[in-house]
């Protein structure tokens, strides 16, 4: 048995090494990750040799232009942007890797898991178009950009559909053609990211299994909560796709028990999805705002976005793209995959503005703003579709409010010393008529007597 990955063909290798079967097991729990457990710091590598088994991908360019995609204009990015696009934040793109493009800040090279690559090299298309969403830079005519168009972006690859290891057989291929790629390099990657300096860690890979089945992924909890505890990142990750991961977990609460703890009716299990403490998991909307019927549901779901039809960067030209190689040809960009780039985005927005805040309160902060669904949460949407306006706008809890900027004070104005030469000159003015009439009838006063004494 496979653990697979949610996005469209990936399904994670060697899945003797990173799940086993648990008898008896009838209830979800959330797991609790063990710091004991954490990938060791190391150049990126895959820890297998591996070889390409099919050609990289290409896309037809998507038509571009003043219109603005669906995705953006609900969420509208742009009324963010006189306030912040995203500055000072760094965003980890743990993916298929990203291929550079003139409208992307530079990626930069963060590793690689499948192949002796950097982490820039893109052969699936799936890593670049998660980027674009995240940080494609507008352009003059177009109305594709991104959601933080100026955080800097880290690259790495720890999947892809056209890789394999290269000790099995083309029969094995051919039977699980499933690319390279699980649990143990994805929980590598998210140590990297983080020991690299990335801010925000978007995965928009779901490792996926049932309950009976059970799923091992201890070093991947460690690395979330690593990521979390240890760094202050935020962690956003794909809740995963039902195309890949098995349908069975309830979409609503149980009416005849509203009150029910909602893991004891989980049938499928994602991961890092439900790392809940450490991860905002991502749900996908259709453009109308209800959950779209490819979104796994479960009570790790935090939030939601926009996840149907996507427009993003081409990898293989300076254009857009608006499909997805896929094993029948190119289908549309659809999926959690693509809706958790746009809350990271968020992320980024709301970490650029308030740079105070906690990744908790930060993602305590995107759930807070969402729309809510009517009962307030569920397992499909979680709190709500994302409001990036709202999550940037709304005010701070009490005492994380953003301190004032100080204002510089002009010190006081010394009073100005008094002029007394007016008055010391008509005071010698006075005392000098005084002296003189005084001198006058002094000198007159044997003048007077004289004249009194003939009279």
């Amino acid at each position: 048995m496979t653990v697979r990955l949610s996005h469209r063909f990936a399904v994670l290798a060697l899945a003797a090494l990173i799940a086993t079967t648990t008898p008896g097991l009838a209830t979800a729990a959330p797991p609790v990750p063990d710091p004991a457990q954490l990938p060791a710091g190391a150049t990126p590598a895959p820890p297998e040799a591996t070889e390409m088994r099919v050609l990289c991908a290409e896309l037809p360019d998507a038509p571009d232009g003043p219109q603005i995609p669906r995705a953006q204009r609900i969420l509208d990015f742009a009324s963010v942007w006189p306030i912040t696009r995203g500055a000072g934040q760094v965003v980890a793109v743990i993916d298929t890797g990203v291929h550079p493009h003139p409208r992307l800040p530079a990626p930069r090279p963060g590793g690689d898991y499948v192949s002796t690559g950097d982490g820039t090299e893109d052969c699936d298309a799936h890593g670049t178009l998660v980027a674009g969403l995240i940080a494609a830079r507008p352009t003059p005519g177009s109305g594709f950009a991104g959601g933080a168009p100026d955080v800097g972006i880290i690259a790495i690859r720890q999947s892809s559909g056209h890789f394999s290891d290269r000790s099995r057989s083309d029969d094995d291929a051919a039977r699980n053609a499933s690319g390279y790629g699980d649990v143990r390099t994805l929980a590598a990657a998210v140590r990297q990211a983080v020991d690299l300096g990335a801010t925000v860690v978007n995965i928009s890979e779901v490792a996926c299994r049932t309950v009976a089945e059970g799923l091992v992924d201890g070093p991947l909890g460690a690395a979330v909560q690593y990521a979390t505890d240890v760094h202050d990142a935020v962690v956003v990750a794909a809740a995963g796709n039902t195309d890949t991961c098995r349908e069975g977990n309830p979409r609503s609460a149980d009416p005849a028990d509203p009150g029910a703890d909602p893991w004891d009716s989980v049938v499928t299990l994602a991961s890092p999805a439900w790392y809940d403490e450490y991860v905002l998991t991502v749900g996908a909307v259709e453009d109308d705002g209800t959950p779209a019927g490819y979104s796994l549901p479960g009570p790790w779901v935090d939030v939601a976005a926009p996840g149907s039809g996507l427009v993003s960067l081409n990898p293989g030209t300076d254009g857009l793209a608006d499909l997805i190689p896929g094993p029948q040809g190119g289908r549309p960009v659809s999926g959690t995959s693509f809706a958790a780039p746009l809350v990271a985005a968020t992320v980024a927005l709301v970490r650029s503005r308030y740079p105070q805040l906690s990744a908790r309160e930060v993602m305590t902060r995107i759930e807070s703003t969402a729309h809510s669904p009517a009962e307030g949460w569920n397992p499909q949407v979680g709190h709500g579709v994302v409001d990036p306006l709202a999550a940037v706008t709304a005010p701070l809890p009490a005492g994380r409010a953003e301190p004032m900027p100080a204002v510089a004070v002009a010190e006081p104005t010394p009073p100005p010393v008094p002029d007394h030469r007016p008055r010391t000159i008509a005071l010698i003015s006075a005392a000098a008529v005084i002296a003189a009439a005084a001198l006058v009838l002094v000198l007159t006063a044997p003048a007077r007597r004289l004249a009194r004494s003939r009279t």
